[in-house]
């Protein structure tokens, strides 16, 4: 018997080169490749002050500039608990390679309204990353934190 989805999403998750595998395409100006519903997140270490970075799937595209993501492995995630000390980032997204940002984490109403929205929307991706979220952290999802970022226009 094969693994599920879900068990193959849940081994990526676990997986670090496989997790990080996309930022490699982002720094060599490819992310391009990887379409619209990935972005690869530039922040700062909370303590280092290091440049950071991560690949996330983008949840929605509420407006012009605004992009909500949302953090599968909660608010212990290393990027999240950034963000939260750190809010100014860079996101690069389709064409688009490294616009200057600024995070705002959203209330827990705000962020079930969007994970609503997502479900709705996407309803097997919605499957197959829950799936892959409950496995990889034995936990059942009963709500994700989401961020916003506002990409700011360049002069």
């Amino acid at each position: 018997m094969g693994l599920s989805l879900a068990a193959i999403g849940a081994r990526v998750l676990r997986t670090r080169s496989l997790v990080r595998a996309p930022i490699a395409l982002y720094r060599a100006g490819l992310g391009w490749l990887l379409g619209g519903r990935i972005m690869m997140l530039e922040h700062r270490g909370r303590s280092s002050g290091l440049r950071r970075y991560v690949c996330l799937e983008v949840v929605e595209r509420p407006g012009p500039g605004r992009i909500v993501i949302v953090s599968g492995f909660g608010e212990r995630a290393q990027w999240y608990r950034n963000l939260r000390a750190h809010p100014r980032c860079f996101v690069s997204t389709g064409r688009v390679r490294r616009a200057p940002a600024r995070a705002r984490l959203l209330g827990e109403e705000e962020s079930a309204a969007a994970l609503d929205r997502y479900r709705r929307a996407r309803p097997r991706d919605w499957e197959l990353l829950r799936g892959a979220i409950e496995r990889a952290t034995g936990q059942p999802v009963r709500g994700l934190p989401m961020v916003e970022l506002r990409l700011r226009r360049r002069r």
